[in-house]
């Protein structure tokens, strides 16, 4: 989600992400030297990637995304043991990419996701349940013999400096409000929300003021990112195509739940407009990210998961152009691969994965980096 950005002028910037912009985030311009970690193996057929680091190690890590300094990633984590030690739970933390340490920024308390740093690094944002009490949130995993995601309703959208003290609410409605990220032109933040009765996508100022919702059509739209240059923004969703099919999704949501099984990738104009479907396999698809050229689009799927490869160890990250042409497999390990999310100079690509875990610990979640090595004539 942090990314390269394209120089612009100060009309397209009000045209962007917010009638009110604040200034781009600074790219950094001295190398990124990462101390973090370990290197590990080359995997055959990744020819993206170079001088690959494990950054963690046991446990549930995910969704990693790079401060605007690049110097930090910020990620949700639990089963792990830390010195703040053992959380049942998500919850968020900052890693230090030059020496390791790690910073438990939430509460520790309830079950938190989606984290992500605001503009010039100053605070950051989550979503958790916490207010709702100290304990984990049911876990739901399957409903009459089908792989549900639980949407809680006790998520909200919160604030806080980047150690965690100060922490503000920032959304107040009824219902699961989470998967914030943010515009790298203007700050203002892109969220997942069923506040109007289904799960839709919305945009707020980093003061959760201006709340503003982007798509109108029956069935999931979540998980959004802008461009990097603000003008688009893309996302996972889900269509319905039969009469059954949109009686079970809200049947499912009305229970605080929702099939993630059949979801396609999706973009559409920073306003909302010109919504239009770009991957269409049938197969779960999600995690989507922009290219540093704002053209291609990287994001995670099941669509060739070979034969006796099951749950999530079916997952790897493709790459395709923003029309769906083009696709090109990332990874190749066979196990889970995704959340890919480039650097702000794009020079590097932090991910989730399941390699090189040991016996007994096949379904741990590990983060990732490497260098991203462009192919020839791109």
């Amino acid at each position: 989600m942090i990314r390269s950005l394209v120089l612009v002028t100060a009309v397209s910037l009000v045209a962007s992400c917010s009638l009110t912009p604040e200034p781009g985030p600074v790219i950094p311009t001295t190398p990124l030297v990462i101390k973090a970690g370990k290197p590990v193996a080359d995997i055959p057929g990744e020819r993206f990637f170079r001088n690959v680091r494990q950054l963690t190690f046991g446990g549930e890590n995910a969704e990693a995304y790079w401060s605007w300094d690049g110097k930090k990633l910020i990620l949700q984590s639990r089963l792990g043991r830390y010195k703040e030690g053992k959380f049942e739970c998500d919850q968020i933390f900052v890693l230090d990419l030059e020496n390791g340490e790690r910073k438990l920024v939430s509460t520790g308390k309830g079950r938190t996701t989606c984290s992500y740093f605001l503009q010039g690094d100053k605070r950051i944002i989550y979503a958790s349940t916490h207010l709702a009490g100290p304990n984990c949130p049911p876990s739901v995993m399957r409903v009459r013999g089908k792989y549900v995601w639980p949407i809680y309703k006790s998520f909200d959208i919160f604030t806080a400096n980047p150690d965690g003290s100060e922490l503000k609410r920032l959304t107040n409605t009824p219902g699961y409000d989470a998967e914030a990220t943010v515009c790298p032109i203007t700050g203002t933040l892109v969220f997942t929300s069923v506040r109007d009765g289904d799960l839709e996508v919305y945009t707020m100022e980093p003061d959760g003021s201006s709340v503003r919702r982007l798509t109108n059509r029956p069935g999931y739209d979540g998980g959004p990112f802008f461009s990097h240059d603000g003008t688009k923004i893309v996302l996972r969703s889900g269509f319905l195509k039969t009469d059954e099919e949109r009686k079970t999704y809200f049947d499912f949501l009305a229970r605080g739940l929702v099939q993630p099984t059949v979801m396609e990738i999706t973009l559409m104009n920073r306003d909302g407009s010109n919504f239009r479907q770009i991957t269409n396999n049938g197969k779960a698809n999600f995690a989507p990210f922009w290219h540093p050229d704002n053209k291609r689009i990287l994001f995670a799927s099941n669509k060739d998961a070979l034969p006796g490869r099951k749950g999530a160890t079916m997952f790897d990250i493709y790459m395709m152009n923003e029309d769906g042409t083009g696709m090109t497999q990332v990874t190749t390990s066979p196990s889970f691969d995704s959340f890919p999310m480039f650097s702000p100079d794009g020079k590097h690509i932090v991910f989730a994965s399941n390699r090189f875990n040991p016996k007994g610990k096949e379904r741990d979640t590990n983060i990732f980096v490497a260098e991203w090595v462009e192919a020839e004539g791109k």
